[in-house]
C-alpha cells in the first residue's frame, strides 16, 4: 500500500509538470517522467497503475516523436496499448482512455499518408498506381485496423453517457479519415455520415452542452471531408451510397454534378438516384464546379514542361462535363501558336476543384506522334 500511494504521488508530481508547471527543464522532465514509468512497472496486478502506464508510455512517446524517433514511439506506443487493454475491462474510464489511445496511435501510424493539411495523399489507392509504398500502406492498414478496434470499444461502453456517444462520434471521424488515406473512399464517406447523424443528435439533445462547440467544430469538419472526398467517388459508389441511406441531402447536388463531370448522362443520373429529371437538371444549372487544366509538353531531356496561362489556368463551369471542357480546350491549342506542332509530344490534365496528381484528373488526354489520334483515358 505504501508503494502504491508513492507511485501515485509521484503520478501527480508528473501530471503537474505535464500541464506546464514551471522550473522543469527537459532532462529533469524526461527523469521523471522514466521513473514514473518505471515505478508504475512495478505494480503490474494493480487496475489503476496498469491503466496509468498506458497513458504514461504514450507521454513518452510523444517526446520520442517530438524529438524525430518516430520509429522508437510507435514501440513505446504499443507497449503502452498493451497495458491499457489489460486495465480497459476493469472500469469504463480505463476503457476510454484505451480507446483514446487507439486512435491515437492509428494517427501517428498514419501520420504519412496525409500532407500537411491532414488530407489523404493517395485518396484514389492502390488502383491509381503511384500509391503509398508497401511499408506505409502496411502503416495505414494497421492504423485503420486499431481505429476501429477504438469504434467498438466506445461502442461497447453505455450509451445513455452523453460522454461515451460523443467518443463514439469521434471515433466514427477518425475511421473515416483512416479509410480515405487508404483509398476506400465510399467507406469513408459511409463512416463520416455515420458520425455526422451521431453528432447532430448530441447537439439537438443538449444544445446548451459544455461540448456542443467542440461538436460544431467536428460537423464542419465531416462537412468539408465529405465534400472533397465525392470528387474521388465512382458513379456506381455514389449510387451505392443513396441506396443506403448515406448521401446526404444537402450533398445531393453536389453528387449530381460529380456525376455529370464523369459523363454520366442526366437521364441515368435522374434514375440511379431516384431524383426527378427537373430536379437533376436544376441542380446542374445551378451548382458550378471548378474545372483546372494544364497543358504539358515534353521537352528534348524527355521531361513534361508546363505552358503558362492560358494554358494552364482555372475556371467555373456549369453542366458540363469534363471531356466537354477539355475538348473545347484542345481545339483551342491545336489552333493556337503555342501548338508545339504534329511532331511533339504534348498531354492535358484536368482536375476538378484543384491541381494535383495525374491520376485523380477527370479528363487525361496524351498525344504525339506516336498517337496521331489522341483520345482521352
Amino acid at each position: 500500500m505504501v508503494q502504491r500511494e508513492a507511485v501515485l504521488r509521484l503520478d501527480d508530481q508528473w501530471a503537474r509538470v505535464r500541464a506546464g508547471a514551471a522550473g522543469t527543464d527537459p532532462t529533469a522532465r524526461e527523469g521523471l517522467l522514466d521513473e514514473l514509468i518505471g515505478a508504475l512497472r512495478t505494480l503490474p496486478d494493480d487496475p489503476e497503475c496498469t491503466a496509468l502506464l498506458g497513458l504514461r508510455l504514450a507521454d513518452r512517446a510523444a517526446l520520442r516523436f517530438a524529438a524525430g524517433d518516430r520509429a522508437g514511439a510507435l514501440a513505446t506506443i504499443e507497449e503502452g496499448l498493451r497495458s491499457s487493454e489489460r486495465a480497459a475491462r476493469h472500469t469504463p474510464e480505463y476503457a476510454r482512455w484505451y480507446a483514446r489511445g487507439l486512435i491515437n496511435h492509428g494517427v501517428w501510424l498514419a501520420w504519412p499518408l496525409s500532407d500537411a493539411d491532414r488530407l489523404p495523399r493517395h485518396p484514389l489507392g492502390p488502383a491509381a498506381g503511384d500509391g503509398p509504398n508497401a511499408m506505409e500502406r502496411a502503416a495505414g492498414e494497421r492504423a485503420r485496423d486499431l481505429t476501429r478496434t477504438a469504434v467498438e470499444v466506445w461502442a461497447g461502453l453505455d450509451q445513455a453517457d452523453p460522454v461515451n456517444r460523443r467518443g463514439l462520434a469521434q471515433a466514427k471521424v477518425f475511421l473515416g479519415d483512416r479509410l480515405a488515406e487508404l483509398g476506400s473512399t465510399e467507406d469513408a464517406v459511409a463512416w463520416a455520415v455515420d458520425a455526422e447523424s451521431d453528432f447532430r443528435q448530441l447537439l439537438l439533445a443538449d444544445p446548451g452542452a459544455e461540448q456542443a462547440e467542440a461538436a460544431e467544430e467536428a460537423l464542419d469538419h465531416i462537412g468539408r471531408q465529405l465534400e472533397l472526398r465525392l470528387r474521388y467517388l465512382a458513379f456506381d459508389e455514389l449510387v451505392s451510397l443513396r441506396t443506403r441511406g448515406l448521401l446526404p441531402e444537402r450533398l445531393l447536388p453536389r453528387a449530381v454534378v460529380a456525376a455529370r463531370i464523369r459523363s454520366v448522362a442526366e437521364p441515368e443520373i435522374a434514375a440511379r438516384l431516384h431524383l426527378d429529371a427537373e430536379q437533376v437538371r436544376t441542380m446542374l444549372e445551378v451548382t458550378p464546379w471548378l474545372a483546372v487544366w494544364r497543358f504539358d509538353v515534353r521537352g528534348p531531356e524527355g521531361l513534361w514542361n508546363a505552358l503558362p496561362h492560358p494554358w494552364h489556368s482555372a475556371t467555373e463551369v456549369r453542366n458540363r462535363t469534363a471531356e466537354d471542357v477539355a475538348g473545347e480546350l484542345v481545339r483551342g491549342f491545336t489552333s493556337s501558336p503555342d501548338y508545339p506542332g504534329d511532331a511533339a509530344h504534348w498531354r492535358v490534365l484536368l482536375w476538378w476543384q484543384e491541381e494535383g496528381d495525374p491520376a485523380g484528373a477527370r479528363f487525361r488526354l496524351l498525344a504525339g506522334p506516336d498517337a496521331p489520334s489522341p483520345t482521352p483515358s
